[in-house]
């Protein structure tokens, strides 16, 4: 199963009001895992930067002007997350913002199928608190590198607090657990197996032996018929 986390920077919170995407991050999962197989990029923009937004995120439009466009950078970015689930936080926020950007270059909203991780870590915590700082924090996930937001490190993050929700973590470690176990049991398990250096016959005992063998009348193995 494939599923693509998902999240974007924008010069603000109203894509109604004519704010933009500057930015995309995206992260592949396979089963759950990440690959490795990111996309990421930044836009360029007419739209000025809200001075709130740009403390939030440290992107400037001086910056972003030697980048091409949402348009110019759509093709990769519809052929990486192809038809597959995407894993959003806040989904309503970026899928806004992506579909508007669809529409202002002629393109279909997204069909994929959504998960909100918002909307899964209430139904799951049973918390009204799902921002994404509480819930790395809440899963003891490392924060250092978010002095400012960013779309793919919050993917990167996301990924995490996306597979503790679902228990990932959890069974890995069950997994490991077992195996563990397994091995520990096998290790210690007692062989039955007779141990033949352990039996000692002198020389003595062997011609005897031979001397009884050869004096045997009728012996049942002279009649085999090999």
């Amino acid at each position: 199963m494939r599923e693509i986390v998902l999240d974007t920077e924008t010069t603000g919170l109203d894509f109604k009001s004519g704010d933009r995407i500057i930015e995309v991050g995206c992260l592949e999962l396979i089963n759950h895992v990440a690959t490795g197989k990111k996309l990421q990029f930044y836009c360029s923009t007419e739209k000025k930067i809200h001075e709130g937004a740009a403390k939030i995120h440290g992107l400037t439009n001086s910056f972003l002007r030697t980048h091409p466009s949402f348009k110019e950078q759509s093709t990769n970015f519809l052929d990486f997350i192809k038809n597959d689930i995407l894993i959003i936080h806040n989904a309503s926020f970026d899928v806004g913002f992506i579909n508007n950007e669809l529409r202002l270059i002629g393109l279909n909203p997204l069909k994929n199928k959504i998960i909100d991780t918002i909307t899964l870590a209430k139904k799951n915590l049973n918390t009204r608190t799902a921002n994404l700082d509480y819930l790395c924090r809440r899963f003891s996930i490392n924060l250092s590198k978010r002095i400012l937001h960013g779309a793919l490190l919050d993917c990167e993050l996301l990924a995490e607090v996306y597979l503790e929700l679902i228990g990932g973590k959890q069974i890995a470690l069950k997994l490991a657990e077992f195996k563990q176990n397994t091995e520990i049991s096998t290790n210690n398990k007692k062989d039955t197996k007779p141990n033949i250096n352990k039996i000692k016959v002198s020389e003595e005992e062997i011609k005897s032996h031979k001397s009884f063998v050869k004096n045997l009348k009728n012996a049942y193995w002279n009649k085999l018929d090999y």
